[in-house]
């Protein structure tokens, strides 16, 4: 596979905070809706919870039983996750640019299925490289090597996009390309490039920027 050539990247998407709009899906909507639901599990443990079916060592239906919720109450759970602003713009400009395109995803297996389905993005994203099936999460190397390997080709071949330095961080470290997704503005400027808005990746002027290739014409 590494023998893959492209004269043009891949684009890697992050989800929670990049495809969806909360970046911080537990503290900002888990947590919250839990509590709301009536558990008795802290915060901690709910914290807890999630890291474990996040890395797959327990399933969906059993971190919601850890919480003493019905499984049940998941789907009103993940109706509360949005789209961020231009992402089906985005998708659906992308094939000028970009070989193809996939996400790189801490989360639980099971959501992130029946999320990326009920969002429609299957059709336009047709690799999902999900910590609950892998077993490892971002910034773990180990998550990026595993996706660069199924994509075949060098580790410069890819554009990873992320709300979180630290992920970017060990991804740059690995020879991929990194741009940060900031819409807010609230991150310092640092050693990634930055995007304020998903349509920007449409743009050849910042993906060769990003990825030290000559814009196409």
């Amino acid at each position: 596979m590494s023998r893959v050539r492209r004269s043009r990247p891949v684009l890697a998407l992050d989800a929670m905070g990049v495809l969806y709009e909360t970046g911080d899906d537990v503290g900002g909507l888990l947590v919250p809706f839990a509590q709301g639901r009536g558990s008795p599990a802290t915060v901690a443990e709910i914290e807890r919870a999630y890291l474990a079916a996040s890395y797959g060592q327990i399933d969906a239906a059993s971190f919601w039983e850890r919480l003493g919720l019905d499984p049940a109450v998941e789907d009103e759970y993940l109706s509360g996750h949005r789209l961020s602003a231009g992402v089906h713009a985005l998708l659906d400009g992308v094939g000028g640019l970009f070989d193809s395109v996939c996400c790189l995803s801490n989360d639980v297996a099971a959501w992130s299925v029946k999320l990326r389905r009920a969002h429609a993005l299957e059709p336009a994203i047709p690799l999902w490289f999900v910590s609950g099936e892998i077993g490892l999460r971002k910034p773990d190397p180990g998550i990026y090597r595993h996706m660069r390997v199924h994509l075949g080709g060098p580790a410069t071949g890819i554009l990873f996009v992320d709300d979180r330095v630290p992920n970017l961080d060990v991804a740059r470290k690995l020879g991929l390309h990194t741009l940060l997704f900031d819409p807010a503005g609230k991150t310092e400027p640092g050693a990634h490039p930055r995007i304020a808005r998903l349509e920007e990746l449409l743009d050849p002027k910042i993906v060769a920027r990003a990825t030290g290739r000559r814009p196409r014409r």
